[in-house]
């Protein structure tokens, strides 16, 4: 089985941009995922990633490129829900609920004009065995831009997720980095639709960044941890996709779910066995 995967590596050029793609992802996810739960976001991100579907639909309807589309309409749905938080007295997350819910159900309307049922499926749960070259690249360049404003902007972005009122008087555009890193998540859930697909996104950005923050307390740690459990998760789920004709997207996020029990439970600090053990030793 392992031999099979490996010769597939060596001769299948399909596999060799799956893997590289794969890999990307998760380091990408992971180090983004690490702000947005810091920030207590998750539900943000998750609206990103489904609202990004009306964009998929038109870009198909239109023959243009689907990232151009999907962007868009990300960006907007941050914007969106900003505006009309501001602007009424409905809590974030009541917001962020009529918005992405109406955009993925516009969504799947225009999906069902513009292509199939199983490219609808794709588009959905991903299939990264079907990843095209320019994905990859794509990929890869999303992920050098996230990775130079992270490296830019890392001890603004600090401030800002743990202390944001402390930042906006420090002078901090506090704004500005909420919405760069909405536009950020919005580029990283666009190149994920073809390996995990636009509904199980928001495991690849939450799922390994909660597991890297039960094992440590220092940002720069999580954050290398986060990646490298998202690349791990990564190789893994597409071993199992490729090996088993499961999935990718499913495989994927179920080794990462995997990792995150396993944190859960034996982390040397916050584990629930290692907090009980302790509890009844005093």
């Amino acid at each position: 089985m392992i031999s099979n995967f490996i010769d597939g590596l060596m001769n299948y050029q399909f596999l060799q941009n799956a893997l590289i793609t794969s890999l990307l992802v998760g380091f990408v996810s992971g180090i983004i995922g690490s702000f947005i739960i810091l920030r207590g976001m998750s539900l943000m991100g998750d609206a990103i990633s489904h609202a990004v579907l009306p964009g998929v639909a038109i870009s198909y309807m239109f023959s243009f490129n689907y990232v151009i589309g999907a962007s868009l309409f990300g960006i907007l749905t941050a914007v969106l829900i900003g505006y009309v938080t501001e602007k009424s007295t409905l809590k974030n997350d009541t917001v962020i609920g009529i918005v992405f819910s109406s955009f993925f159900a516009l969504g799947i309307i225009l999906i069902s004009f513009a292509e199939s049922a199983t490219n609808l499926y794709h588009i959905l749960f991903g299939n990264v065995l079907a990843v095209r070259y320019s994905d990859m690249v794509l990929t890869a360049i999303v992920t050098v831009i996230s990775v130079i404003f992270i490296l830019l902007f890392f001890k603004e972005l600090k401030l800002t997720s743990f202390d944001p009122v402390m930042a906006k008087a420090a002078g901090l555009p506090v704004k500005f980095f909420h919405y760069a890193l909405m536009f950020l998540l919005t580029l990283v859930a666009v190149v994920s639709l073809q390996t995990v697909g636009t509904i199980l996104v928001i495991s690849m950005l939450v799922t390994p960044a909660a597991t890297a923050y039960l094992l440590t307390n220092n940002l720069k740690i999580m954050t290398c941890l986060s990646a490298l459990f998202g690349m791990i998760s990564a190789f893994i789920g597409l071993f199992f996709s490729y090996s088993y004709n499961l999935a990718s997207g499913a495989t994927i996020v179920l080794t990462a779910a995997v990792f995150f029990v396993i944190a859960f439970l034996f982390a040397p600090q916050k584990g629930l066995l290692i907090r009980r053990k302790k509890e009844q030793s005093i």
